[in-house]
């Protein structure tokens, strides 16, 4: 079970897609998530690049928290091709970001 929204996800999905423009703007909000939260980010990207399954989902976020030796938002901004990992893994956990994408895309 993931400790962070789907919602919370499509908001660093998003600002993962503009990141030449937003990229202080995700640092930040990837700072003020909660250590769980930053945890299961990460698990999702990993999910997603295909490093854990999704029956690993428990596994993966305990291995982000016993691993976290650079800032979250460092390693994530470093990942190629962030949100489209971060979209694949919520589709491996049978989530989809779709719905909050546009609606964050409406209110923006």
């Amino acid at each position: 079970m993931l400790d962070i929204s789907v919602h919370k996800v499509a908001q660093v999905i998003l600002m993962a897609r503009e990141l030449d423009r937003a990229e202080g703007e995700l640092r930040g909000f990837i700072d003020r998530l909660t250590e769980e939260e930053q945890a299961s980010l990460v698990a999702v990207m990993w999910i997603g690049r295909e490093s854990f399954t999704a029956d690993e989902i428990e596994e993966a976020k305990r291995t982000a928290l016993a691993e976290a030796t650079t800032p979250t938002a460092d390693y994530l901004i470093g990942t190629p091709h962030l949100s489209d990992h971060l979209e694949n893994g919520l589709e491996e956990l049978g989530l989809s970001a779709s719905d909050d994408e546009d609606d964050l895309m409406r209110r923006g």
